[in-house]
C-alpha cells in the first residue's frame, strides 16, 4: 500500500512556485503562483522575485504551522479548488499526482501565462469505504471556512449521494471523475459534474460485443453498492435491445468473505448461462477471479466481460490479475497515442516514483488522464468565469443547528459551474466535452488477456469491428454461451399413449417410436454430451398421470427439464414453455370412408365421350364423306351408280375410315389429302376414347362419403377424436355439438366406429390419420380443408439454449434426408393418396379436339374448293359461251350436268371398262368374278404399249391377284342387281 501524501517528505519548492504544505488546517494544499511574468520583466527580476516567494513561504510555514501561499502574481486572482480523494488507495494516490502535474503543465504553457486566475488546489484524504460522513464532513469544511469554488471528487459513488446535495445546496460544482452518477436523471443533481464516459455507451459497447457472438442470456456480477446503481439499468436496456435476457444480477459485498463469494460462485454454476459481466473493485475482483478459477469457470466455454474501471486491475496489480483472468475480455475507453501524452506519462513515471519507491505502477491509469484534464478544464473554466471567491449568500436558513444548514450559496460558484459546462478542449484522453452532465464518450476499446498479456483486440464505435479473441482456456472458438450445469441430468417427461404406439411406446422398460427417435438422432449429433434420464407420466398401469397440459405444465414447475413425446404446439402452452421446430407435419383434417361410384350399365361404352363429342365426330363423318365423294363420283366407278348407292357408298367409306376398314379406291389427289388429314383425327379419337374407357372400366373411383364439415352438421352426425387431445376445443369452435362428440384412443377403434358408422367423420391431426391409413388406406381418406396448427414439437423450460440446439438438430435432419427415413418407418414405403374427384377419370369434351376438327374441316373445305375450281375451268366453254342467253335454271342445268355426269376424258382405271350389255349373258360371272374380270381388263387397256397377255408383265401379276369382294357401289349397282 502507498503511503499517504500528506505523511512524506516535504519536496523542494519548484521553479513554477508549488509548494507542499504541511499537516494542519490546510493540510497538504498547493499554490500555484506566479509562473512567468510578462516580457516587460527581466530574467533577473523573476528570480528575485521567486526568491522573496520562497522566503515568504518558508516564513509562513515556520510560524503559523499551516498552508499558505504567497501572492498569485501581481493582479492575480485566486480560485480555490477543494480535492476529496483517498491517497491511500491506487487510485487516489495516481489521480493526485496527475492533477498536481496538470496545473503545472496548464501555467508553464506560454499561451496560459497572461491567465488572470490561479486555481489552488485544496486535498482532503477520505476513506473511500462504504461510508460517506467523512467525505460528507470535508466538503462541509471546504464549504465552509475555504469558500472553495468547485469541488473535485469524491472517489466513491456512495460518496457522491452526500456531496451532490451539499454541491446543490451551496451551488458549487461537485466534478468527479471517477464516481458515477448518485441519479438517473442530471435534472436530480444539477451541480455533480462527471469528468468521465458515459456509462450507458459502455453498456452499449457490451452489449454490441454480446450481440456479435450471437448471446442469448447474460449474468452482470457487481459489487453491492452504489457504484452500480445506474450501470446495470443501462446495462439490462442494451441488452434488451438485441434480445439478450438478463437472468439475475449476481450481487457480492464488498466486505464478503471467501465463503460468501464461493456461495456465489457455487449458484452460477447451476445455471446454464456462461457469459457474465463483471464489475467491481480491484480488490473483490481479485480475490473473485481466483476464486472461480479454482472452482474450473476460467475454462473453455466461459465468457468474462469486464466493464470499465476493472480493466484498469492489469496496470495496478500486474502478474496476479494477470494470471488469474486468462481470457477475459474487457471493454475501455479508447485514448488516442499522442506525443504529449507520451511525454506526460514519463513525467508521470518520474514524479511517481520518486514518491513511492518500488512501485510497480508504470503508466498513469485511464482515470489519472481524467483528472489531469479535468485540472485543466477547472483551470479554463475559472479563467472564463472571472469571479473572485467572496460573493457567498448567506443561507436562509443559516442559524440552523447543523453546519449543513448553516451553508452559504455562492453565485461565482454557478457562474464557474456554467463555464466549466462549456469548456472545450483537447486534453490528453481525448476531445474533452461535457453534455448532460458527463464527458461526451466516443470510441471504446476492447481488450482482451492472453499469454499473461493483455492485448487490443478491437474497437467500438456504432459500428464493431474484433479481431481474433483468445478465450478463457486457451481457446480461439468462440463459446457458444452457455453451458450445461455441472452434475446435471436432465429429467425428461415423456407422455404415456397406449393407442398411437408408433409414435411412443415402452418396450421392457426401453422407450421406443418416432417422437424418441427423432429426439435421440438430434442429441446425438451435438458436439457435447446431453445427460438424461426419461420419465414416464403415467400411473405405473399403461394409463397416462394426466393431460397433456398438465405434462407440459411440468416443465414450467421445474418437475421436468423437458418433454418429448408428441406433444402439439399450441399458443396457450408456449406461455409455460418455449417450443422447438415442429418435427412433423401440421394441421388437423377429416378422415371419412369412401365408396365407389363406378356403376357399369349396357351404356357404359358412351361415357369415354361426351355428348358434343359424339354428335361433333359423326356430324364430320358425315362431313368427310360427303367431301370424298362430290370430288371422287365424276371419276371414280366406285362412288357412282344409283342415289341411294352412291348414299350408301357414302356412309360406308366415312364410317370405315373410324376402323380403318375403308377399301374404296382413291384416285384424286385432293381427296387423298381430306382423307390423309381425317384419318390423322381419327387415330388421336381413337387412342383417346380406348384410354378413357379402359380407366372407366379398370380403375377404382372412389368417392368420400363426406367432403366437407357442414355436411356433417346439418345432417347431425358423430365425429369422433383422439382422445385427451385438444380436438374439443376446435370441435366446439367448428360449431359441432358437444353431444355429437364421441372419443378413441387408437386405430382400431377409429376403424370399427367409421366402418359401423358409429362416427361420420374423424377430425384428428394429420400424423395421426397417416398412422391410420397406413393400415387402412383402400377403405378411407382424408379430406376437407386443413386446419394450420404446428405440429409437434420438444418442450422445454422458457429460456432453455437447448431450445435453439435442438430446433437446428431438426432441420439438419430435415435436409440431410434422415427425417424422411424416420418417416418411412412410421407411416410406411407406400403413400396412400387423397381420394377425391380430381382422381376419378372424366369423359373426353369436344373443347379438348376442337384444333383438330378445325384442321380436318378446313383441309376438305379447301380441298372442295379447288377441285370446284378446277372442274370449271376444265369446261368452261359448256357455261361461258351461252352464260348471256340462258336462264338461271338452264346454268343450273349446265353445272349439275358437269358436276353429276362421269368424266370420260378422265385417265381413270374405269375409263375404257366394257358396260354391262356387252358381257354375255351365258358367260356371266358371280360378282366377285366380274370384279376381277373388270380390273384386269382396266389394266390391259390402261397400259398403253404393253406386252401381250401372258408374257407375265408385272403390272399384269398385280392385277391378276385377288382382289377381295367388291366394292359397296358395285354391289347397289344395276349391273350387280342384273
Amino acid at each position: 500500500m502507498q503511503r499517504p501524501l500528506a505523511n512524506r517528505a516535504k519536496e523542494p519548492v519548484s521553479p513554477l512556485g508549488v509548494v507542499p504544505m504541511k499537516a494542519g488546517a490546510a493540510a497538504g494544499e498547493l499554490v500555484v503562483a506566479g509562473a512567468r511574468s510578462s516580457g516587460s520583466v527581466s530574467a533577473l527580476s523573476l528570480r528575485l522575485l521567486l526568491a522573496v516567494l520562497l522566503l515568504c513561504l518558508v516564513g509562513a510555514q515556520r510560524g503559523e504551522g499551516q498552508a499558505a501561499g504567497p501572492a498569485a502574481g501581481v493582479g492575480a486572482r485566486r480560485v480555490d479548488v477543494g480535492v476529496i480523494l483517498d491517497r491511500t488507495t491506487w487510485l487516489g494516490n495516481i489521480s493526485w499526482a496527475c492533477m498536481e502535474l496538470a496545473l503545472e503543465d496548464f501555467y508553464a504553457d506560454a499561451s496560459n501565462a497572461n491567465y488572470s486566475t490561479r486555481v489552488r488546489l485544496h486535498p482532503r484524504d477520505t476513506p473511500a469505504g462504504p461510508s460517506a460522513v467523512d467525505a460528507a464532513s470535508v466538503g462541509v469544511d471546504l464549504l465552509k471556512n475555504l469558500r472553495v469554488q468547485a469541488i473535485v471528487g469524491p472517489q466513491t459513488s456512495t460518496q457522491a449521494k452526500l456531496l451532490a446535495e451539499l454541491g446543490n445546496k451551496a451551488s458549487v460544482p461537485i466534478i468527479s471523475f471517477s464516481a458515477n452518477s448518485p441519479s438517473r436523471s442530471s435534472s436530480q443533481t444539477p451541480y455533480f459534474i462527471r469528468t468521465a464516459w458515459n456509462d450507458s455507451c459502455q453498456a452499449e459497447a457490451i452489449a454490441s460485443l454480446v450481440q456479435k457472438y450471437n448471446w442469448r442470456e447474460v449474468i452482470p456480477i457487481i459489487e453491492d453498492d452504489d457504484s452500480n446503481a445506474r450501470f446495470i439499468p443501462d446495462l439490462v436496456d442494451a441488452l434488451g435491445h438485441v434480445d439478450t435476457r438478463v437472468l439475475y444480477r449476481c450481487k457480492i459485498r464488498p466486505s464478503a468473505g471467501e465463503d460468501e463469494i464461493k456461495r456465489a460462485i457455487s449458484s452460477l454454476k447451476e445455471n446454464w448461462t456462461s457469459v457474465f459481466v463483471v464489475r467491481m473493485s480491484y480488490q473483490l475482483a481479485l480475490k473473485f477471479f481466483q476464486l472461480a478459477k479454482d472452482e474450473g469457470m476460467m475454462g473453455q466455454g466461459f465468457v468474462w466481460i469486464t466493464a470499465y474501471g476493472l480493466t484498469d486491475i492489469f496496470n495496478v496489480v500486474g502478474y496476479p490479475a494477470l494470471d488469474v483472468m486468462e481470457g477475459v475480455v474487457g471493454i475501455e475507453p479508447y485514448v488516442q497515442e499522442t506525443a504529449k501524452l507520451n511525454k506526460f506519462r514519463q513525467r508521470w513515471r518520474e514524479k511517481y516514483r520518486s514518491e513511492n519507491p518500488g512501485t510497480s505502477i508504470n503508466e498513469p491509469i485511464t482515470s489519472g488522464l481524467y483528472a489531469y484534464d479535468t485540472v485543466w478544464a477547472i483551470a479554463l473554466a475559472a479563467e472564463k468565469a472571472g469571479y473572485v471567491n467572496s460573493d457567498f449568500v448567506l443561507s436562509e436558513t443559516n442559524n440552523g443547528s447543523t453546519d449543513f444548514d448553516k451553508l452559504s450559496t455562492s453565485r461565482a460558484a454557478e457562474k464557474f459551474c456554467n463555464a466549466f459546462l462549456k469548456v472545450n478542449f483537447t486534453g490528453i484522453s481525448g476531445q474533452f466535452v461535457i453534455q448532460d452532465m458527463q464527458l461526451v464518450s466516443a470510441t471504446y476499446k476492447i481488450i482482451n488477456v492472453a499469454g499473461r498479456e493483455r492485448r487490443a483486440v478491437g474497437f467500438w464505435t456504432p459500428g464493431l469491428n474484433i479481431s481474433r479473441i483468445v478465450w478463457p482456456g486457451g481457446s480461439e472458438k468462440t463459446p457458444r454461451g452457455w453451458l450445461l450445469p455441472v452434475n446435471k441430468v436432465l429429467k425428461i417427461g415423456v407422455p404415456v399413449k397406449p393407442g398411437f404406439g408408433s409414435f411412443i411406446r415402452s418396450e421392457n422398460g426401453i422407450l421406443k417410436g418416432f417422437c424418441i427417435d427423432v429426439f435421440e438422432e438430434v442429441i446425438g449429433k451435438l458436439p457435447y454430451k446431453v445427460p438424461k434420464h426419461y420419465v414416464e407420466f403415467g400411473n405405473g398401469k399403461g394409463e397416462s398421470n394426466g393431460t397433456y397440459d398438465e405434462l407440459v405444465y411440468k416443465v414450467y414447475l421445474k418437475e421436468f427439464d423437458a418433454v418429448v413425446g408428441d406433444i402439439t404446439i399450441l399458443a396457450n402452452r408456449s406461455l409455460y414453455v418455449d417450443y422447438t421446430l415442429p418435427y412433423t407435419e401440421s394441421g388437423v383434417r377429416m378422415l371419412v370412408p369412401v365408396r365407389d361410384r363406378r356403376q357399369k350399365t349396357a351404356w357404359t361404352f358412351l361415357e369415354p365421350l361426351t355428348a358434343n363429342l359424339w354428335l361433333g365426330t359423326g356430324a364430320f363423318v358425315v362431313f368427310t364423306g360427303f367431301i370424298v365423294w362430290f370430288i371422287e363420283h365424276r371419276t371414280n366407278q366406285e362412288f357412282r351408280g344409283p342415289p341411294a348407292s352412291q348414299i350408301g357408298s357414302v356412309f360406308y367409306f366415312s364410317f370405315s375410315t373410324l376402323v380403318f376398314a375403308h377399301r374404296e379406291r382413291i384416285v384424286n389427289n385432293l381427296s387423298r389429302i381430306a382423307v390423309v388429314v381425317w384419318l390423322f383425327v381419327v387415330l388421336i379419337l381413337q387412342q383417346s376414347y380406348t384410354a378413357s374407357l379402359s380407366s372407366i372400366l379398370t380403375v377404382e373411383q372412389l368417392q368420400p362419403t363426406v367432403t366437407n364439415i357442414d355436411e356433417v352438421i346439418r345432417r347431425g352426425d358423430y365425429v369422433g377424436y383422439l382422445n385427451d387431445s385438444f380436438m374439443p376445443e376446435l370441435l366446439k369452435r367448428l360449431k359441432i355439438n358437444e353431444t355429437k362428440m364421441i372419443a378413441f384412443s387408437s386405430p382400431e377403434e377409429y376403424n370399427d366406429a367409421l366402418s359401423t358408422r358409429k362416427v361420420a367423420v374423424i377430425i384428428d391431426e394429420i400424423p395421426y390419420l397417416k398412422v391410420f391409413l397406413s393400415k387402412y388406406c383402400h377403405k378411407y381418406t382424408m379430406v376437407g380443408p386443413t386446419y394450420k396448427f404446428d405440429g409437434f414439437g420438444y418442450a422445454f423450460p422458457r429460456g432453455s439454449p437447448l431450445t435453439p440446439e435442438i430446433s437446428r438438430g431438426i432441420l439438419e435432419l430435415a435436409s440431410n434426408g434422415t427425417m424422411d427415413e424416420l418417416e418411412k418407418q412410421l407411416y410406411g414405403d407406400t403413400s396412400c393418396p387423397d381420394k377425391d374427384d380430381s382422381q376419378t377419370s372424366s369423359s373426353l369434351t369436344l373443347h379438348s379436339f376442337l384444333g383438330l376438327f378445325i384442321i380436318t374441316g378446313t383441309t376438305s373445305l379447301l380441298a372442295l374448293i379447288l377441285h370446284v375450281t378446277i372442274t370449271l375451268y376444265d369446261h368452261r366453254s359448256h357455261w361461258i359461251n351461252g352464260s348471256g342467253q340462258i336462264s338461271w335454271h338452264e346454268l343450273l342445268a349446265i353445272l349439275f350436268k358437269i358436276f353429276h355426269e362421269r368424266d370420260n376424258s378422265s385417265n381413270t382405271p374405269d375409263e375404257e371398262e366394257p358396260g354391262m350389255e356387252d358381257i354375255d349373258p351365258p358367260t356371266a360371272e358371280s360378282p366377285w368374278s366380274m370384279s376381277n374380270h373388270i380390273i384386269e381388263n382396266v389394266d390391259s387397256d390402261t397400259d398403253t404399249g404393253s406386252t401381250p397377255e401372258g408374257e407375265g408383265t408385272p403390272g399384269r401379276e398385280v392385277s391378276n391377284q385377288d382382289t377381295g369382294p367388291p366394292s359397296f357401289a358395285y354391289m347397289h349397282s344395276e349391273g350387280a342387281m342384273e
